[in-house]
């Protein structure tokens, strides 16, 4: 038995003790940081991601990009770098944060060479998206106020997507190692999806590898989640156990299977969960560019939604308060101003038919309905092609043919209009030969 300690003798111990115990505090913050759950910036001001993935290491001469994206609203721009195994090498770092800050974007600068590592035999590995980094270190100190370091995209495939956890933990701690001060995402496995739940269920560990405590985890989100249980319950799930995350790419949903991208945007404003849609212009697959051949006057059905939808980025974003934006106030009762009042369309409705995107077979097309002097309870175009194209699937509207014929028809959700109000409709075509535009009629009541 261990005999009974003397008063003296207990008080040394217990001072002792109190200096065994003692813990060193935290690492000062150094520009982008995480508090709690909440990404805020060296003032303490929160700061929530609203913004766009833009394809740089493809496409290195749009650099009118980033100022476009701006101009739409954006306050962060999620930014493709490669390493040189399989893209780039991207050496221009420092011109691209040049590019971010004279827009007064926040950077997220990510490396894409390692998308699907493990099931992708040209992808690289995490730790040579380290050696990447640490290459391009002088071009990155010193500029924590302004870029997050996204150290690679989708960064494990779909095989052995267990892996990711100790490769993740070991990129941060020689990202750390190597004097890295800045805010670090992490992409999930399973190209990004984390359908195995590798990320949900090892979340803490990847947090807790972070000797400053400034990592952030990142979700992509596609045809996985293509209800909103599947998003509000990934969603709920972090939350919960107090884990920072931000949507670093989604899609929308052009057909049943693909992402609810409506339920993504609404759940991420309510929640001040940053978003970063996939992509600006550029895809091999342009139903996901938001701008047609990168100019930002041809927005597409994706570009409108995420720009100017209501939890879009418009509506939703708040400028970083290091370019001088401010904390967003209650909007006065009465607007200073009385807008003019929108003459409508005479009629019950009009109906504007354009051809978004046209590739070799294809193309995507869309229409706008807008109400004339009276309100509109449901609307129903009507068009004729005259170079025998064909309408494969559509959204946000029951469209159906008869030969060259074409009707289309408002879906539960669009079919109300006000006078002078505007709704679109998209759908995905085929042609051969032409594909003349043609003239669409609308009828309402």
């Amino acid at each position: 038995m261990r005999r009974p300690l003397t008063v003296v003798g207990a008080a040394i111990v217990a001072l002792a003790a109190s200096a065994l115990m003692f813990v060193p505090p935290a690492h000062a913050a150094v520009g982008l940081h995480i508090d709690g759950t909440t990404i805020v910036e060296a003032n303490g001001e929160p700061f929530v991601m609203r913004g766009v993935n833009h394809p740089h290491v493809w496409f290195t001469g749009e650099t009118d990009s980033f100022a476009d994206v701006k101009a739409l609203g954006a306050n962060t721009v999620r930014v493709v770098l490669g390493t040189g195994k399989r893209w780039g090498p991207s050496n221009d770092v420092a011109a691209v944060i040049g590019l971010c800050k004279q827009n007064k974007l926040i950077c997220v600068l990510e490396v894409h060479d390692t998308t699907g590592y493990g099931e992708e035999g040209a992808a690289a590995s995490l730790d040579e998206a380290v050696d990447y980094w640490i290459s391009q270190k002088s071009a990155l100190v010193g500029e924590e106020n302004y870029v997050v370091i996204n150290i690679g995209n989708e960064p494990i495939g779909n095989v052995n997507a267990g892996q990711w956890t100790a490769a993740t933990a070991a990129a941060i701690q020689r990202m750390r190692a190597n004097g890295f001060q800045h805010l670090l995402m992490v992409d999930g496995p399973n190209w990004g999806q984390d359908w195995q739940s590798v990320m949900r269920n090892d979340a803490q560990t990847i947090l807790d590898a972070d000797v400053r405590r400034n990592t952030v985890l990142s979700i992509h989100m596609y045809a996985v989640y293509n209800t909103a249980a599947s998003i509000v319950g990934y969603l709920d799930h972090f939350e919960a156990n107090g884990w920072p995350l931000v949507i670093g790419e989604f899609g929308w949903r052009f057909n049943a299977g693909e992402v609810d991208h409506e339920t993504l945007l609404a759940e991420a404003d309510a929640r001040d969960l940053g978003y970063l849609g996939w992509s600006w212009s550029g895809n091999t697959d342009p139903i996901l560019d938001m701008a047609t051949s990168f100019d930002p006057a041809r927005l597409t059905t994706w570009g409108e939604r995420i720009f100017n939808g209501p939890h879009g980025i418009r509506a939703t974003a708040r400028e970083a308060t290091i370019f001088g934006g401010t904390t967003p106030t209650t909007p006065p009762t009465t607007p200073p101003t009385t807008p003019p009042t929108p003459t409508p369309p005479a009629g019950a409705c009009t109906a504007t038919y354009t051809v978004l995107n046209q590739w070799p077979g294809g193309f995507q097309g869309e229409v706008r309905v807008t109400a004339g002097n009276t309100a509109l309870r449901q609307w129903t175009v009507t068009w004729t092609f005259a170079d025998g194209q064909t309408v494969s699937n559509a959204w946000n509207a029951t469209v159906t043919s008869s030969g060259s014929a074409v009707t289309a028809r408002n879906v539960s959700y669009n079919g109300t209009l006000a006078a002078g109000a505007s709704t679109t409709f998209g759908f995905l075509g085929s042609w051969t030969g032409a594909n003349r535009a043609p003239v669409a009629s609308c009828s309402g009541s």
